[in-house]
């Protein structure tokens, strides 16, 4: 079987955020673990090669114009999440953008098969795209290899030094869309005194609305001194800053998956994420709080961080079993079987 695969997201603003490193991960993991194939890469607005069995498009958008209408070859594509449909009162499309999904909704309806990370996304395309849910497979992210504990005490200091990281702090990584509730982490963390790492390249953009929006909350909280905004990290310091966290908190109000809850517990940071969307089915042993209660999101925090050494450990090993249980090794097998199925 020769696969094309679109790597359009490796060469634009999405190649340092979640559909970058799905796509880099994907490929790397197809290449080593699923060798009895041949791949070949193209870049979206390049003529598909005519000697391909099957077509990938790592990454799909409701408002822009992703797909192709037309399709010469089979067509997989992969849809991580729906949320802006889910939520139009949040996300506002605007009748360009309902045009857009129009156009995105008739050509995803031309794919062989779908591919999303969760039960949850699964669910949403049905409903939202009107796909029969036997064309839509899930194939559950993991965390990059690269994400684990490290043991190097001067590794460690040397990154708290260069970000200069407090001894104690809570972390999030991830963006500021609405879904992500970080005020609602702002107001628990009003209840507590830790310090708060933000991280993500959303948070050095003054330009965006939703900053404006979050770094008056932080004002208003008299919080500005307690909240570091790091911006967009390397993956390698991230991996660090994982494992300097006292506490990882993921307290959305939706994911279509939650992938830094997983990078949290392979680095051995304890994890307090929303009982919510996907979270439910990845969250495993993580302290599972209510995202629309601060208050129940500060009582989560302060559960871990006050535990003995003992429960904490044990916490920690809880979560590095479960995170074992996703691996690109499996991804890798399972985006081949949906390839499979769609050529059948």
């Amino acid at each position: 079987m020769h696969i094309a695969i679109d790597i359009a997201p490796l060469s634009t603003e999405h190649k340092t955020r979640g559909i970058g490193s799905y796509a880099k991960n994907l490929i790397e993991a197809l290449q080593k673990y699923e060798k009895k194939h041949s791949y070949t890469f193209f870049t979206r607005g390049i003529k598909v090669p005519k000697n391909v069995d099957l077509v990938h498009y790592p990454y799909f958008d409701p408002f822009f114009l992703t797909l192709p209408l037309r399709k010469t070859k089979r067509t997989i594509v992969t849809v991580h999440d729906l949320i802006p449909l889910v939520f139009p009162d949040k996300f506002p499309p605007g009748i360009k953008g309902l045009l857009k999904w129009r156009m995105q909704k008739f050509s995803l309806m031309g794919a062989k098969r779908i591919i999303t990370d969760s039960g949850q996304s699964k669910v949403d395309i049905h409903r939202l795209a009107g796909l029969s849910n036997d064309r839509i497979d899930v194939v559950p992210l993991a965390p990059a290899p690269i994400f684990g504990v490290i043991s190097n005490k001067k590794k460690l200091e040397k990154i708290r030094k260069k970000y200069k990281l407090p001894n104690r702090f809570v972390l999030y990584v991830g963006d500021v869309n609405w879904n992500k509730n970080v005020h609602g982490l702002l107001d628990a963390l009003h209840r507590l005194k830790f310090d708060l790492v933000l991280v993500g390249k959303a948070f050095e953009d003054k330009s965006l609305v939703e900053m404006r929006l979050l770094n008056k909350h932080i004002a208003s909280l008299r919080l500005a001194k307690r909240v570091k905004k790091l911006g967009f990290v390397p993956e390698e310091d991230l991996v660090a800053i994982y494992n300097l966290a006292s506490v990882y908190v993921q307290p959305s109000f939706y994911e279509g998956f939650g992938l830094p809850v997983l990078e949290a517990m392979a680095c051995g940071c304890p994890v307090v994420c929303s009982y919510v969307a996907s979270l439910r089915e990845i969250g495993g042993p993580a302290i599972a709080v209510e995202p629309n209660d601060p208050e129940n999101i500060a009582s989560g925090i302060f559960r871990v961080v006050a535990m003995n050494t003992d429960e904490r450990e044990k916490l920690i090993h809880e979560e590095l079993a479960w995170v074992n249980k996703f691996s690109w090794k499996s991804v890798a097998t399972k985006t081949v079987a949906s390839y499979e199925k769609a050529l059948a």
